[in-house]
C-alpha cells in the first residue's frame, strides 16, 4: 500500500489518542484520529438527561507531575477546566478535604477532549474492523467503507478491544507483547444518571467518595457546577456491577438508587428521569508498568491508554503523550 510518510492512524478518541494527535500534528504529521462512538472523550464523557446535565464517567482528576499541571495550566487558561474542590465527603458523610486540587472539566468532563480535538482529524461513529499491515505502513478499514493508511498506527481504546481488533484482523504479534498485553485488566462499572425535582441531599462540595460495595461514588452535578438543574451521578462498586452488569435497565435504575437513599438517608427530592451507562473497562485492575508498548517495530504498532503507566486521567494523558514522544524519536 502506498502510504505517505510522517503519517499516523489513532483508533480511540479518548485523551490518550486526542494528545498524541496534537503531538505529531504539531511535528508534522497527517495524523487521522477514529473512534466508534458518538463523540470524542471516551469516559471523560457528559450526557444531557432531561433538563440535567451529568458526568457519567470520569469524575475529576488530579495532578501529579510537572508534563501534566503544564497541560492544565493551558486548559484553565482556555476556560475548559476549573477546579472543582480539595477533598470530598467520605462514606459517612463527612468533609475529607485534603489541600490537593480536583478538577473537572467547565462544562463537564467531555469539555477538556472537545478541546483537544479542535483542529483534528477526528472520525466519530467509526468502528475499525481490520487493520493491514506491509512494510510501507498500515491500512485500517471501517465498518462503514472507510480506508484510512498511515506509516504508524496507534491503538488508544481498552487493550481488550485493541487486542481482538488486532487478532481477528490476523496479524501476529509478538509472544513477548501479546503476554505482556493479556495481563492487563479492568473492573466494570455500572453507572444511574437521576434526574431530580429538588436538590439531592449529597454533601458538600457534591462528591462523596464511598470506595466501597455495592457504590463506590455519589456525585451532585448541580453543586459540582455543570448541571442548572439538579441530578446526581451514582456508580456502582466493581464486584456489583460486575455481577449485575446485563441486568434490565430498569432494574439496575431501581436498586442503584435505593442503595444511594441508604446511604444518604433520603435523596430529599423526586426522581423524575434516570439513564444507566455500563462502562465495561471502568477501573484497571493491573496495568503495565510503562506509559506505552511499541508492540511491532515496522511498521510501528504502539498500544496505549490509561492501562499504561501511571493511573487515571493523568496517567492517560501521559501515555498518549510517551506514545508520540516514540513515534517522534523523543527521549524524555
Amino acid at each position: 500500500m502506498a502510504v505517505e510518510s510522517r503519517s499516523c492512524v489513532i483508533v480511540g478518541a479518548g485523551i490518550s489518542g486526542l494528545l498524541a494527535a496534537r503531538e505529531l500534528r504539531d511535528a508534522g504529521w497527517r495524523v487521522t484520529v477514529l473512534d466508534k462512538g458518538r463523540g470524542v472523550g471516551g469516559r471523560m464523557a457528559t450526557r444531557r438527561v432531561g433538563d440535567a446535565t451529568f458526568d457519567h464517567g470520569a469524575q475529576f482528576f488530579t495532578v501529579r507531575g510537572e508534563r501534566f499541571q503544564a497541560l492544565v495550566e493551558e486548559w484553565q487558561e482556555a476556560g475548559v477546566v476549573n477546579e472543582w474542590t480539595r477533598g470530598f465527603a467520605d462514606a459517612e458523610g463527612e468533609s475529607n478535604e485534603d489541600g490537593h486540587p480536583r478538577y473537572r472539566g467547565a462544562d463537564g468532563m467531555t469539555s477538556i477532549p472537545k478541546y483537544l480535538a479542535s483542529g483534528l482529524d477526528v472520525r466519530t461513529g467509526e468502528r475499525v474492523e481490520e487493520i493491514q499491515a506491509d512494510d510501507g505502513g498500515w491500512g485500517v478499514v471501517c465498518a462503514s467503507g472507510t480506508t484510512v493508511s498511515g506509516e504508524a498506527l496507534l491503538l488508544t481504546a481498552p487493550v481488550p478491544q485493541s487486542l481482538e481488533l488486532v487478532e481477528s484482523s490476523g496479524f501476529a504479534l509478538p509472544e513477548d507483547a501479546l503476554g505482556q498485553l493479556r495481563e492487563i485488566s479492568y473492573d466494570p462499572c455500572v453507572a444511574v444518571m437521576a434526574v431530580l425535582d429538588g436538590a439531592a441531599a449529597v454533601p458538600e462540595p457534591g462528591g462523596m467518595q464511598i470506595r466501597g460495595e455495592p457504590l463506590d461514588w455519589i456525585s451532585d452535578n448541580q453543586s459540582k457546577g455543570i448541571s442548572e438543574t439538579p441530578g446526581i451521578t451514582i456508580h456502582a462498586g466493581p464486584q456489583w456491577s460486575r455481577d449485575h452488569y446485563d441486568d434490565p435497565d430498569e432494574a439496575l435504575s431501581e436498586t442503584i438508587l435505593a442503595f444511594a437513599e441508604e446511604q444518604l438517608g433520603d435523596l430529599g427530592a423526586n426522581v423524575l428521569k434516570t439513564s444507566v451507562a455500563r462502562w465495561r473497562y471502568s477501573w484497571v485492575t493491573n496495568s503495565h508498568p510503562d506509559s506505552c508498548l511499541v508492540a511491532n517495530d515496522e511498521p510501528p504498532l504502539v498500544f496505549a491508554g490509561d492501562a499504561f503507566g501511571p493511573a487515571k486521567v493523568e496517567g492517560a494523558a501521559l501515555s498518549g503523550l510517551a506514545a508520540a514522544d516514540t513515534l517522534l524519536g523523543r527521549h524524555t
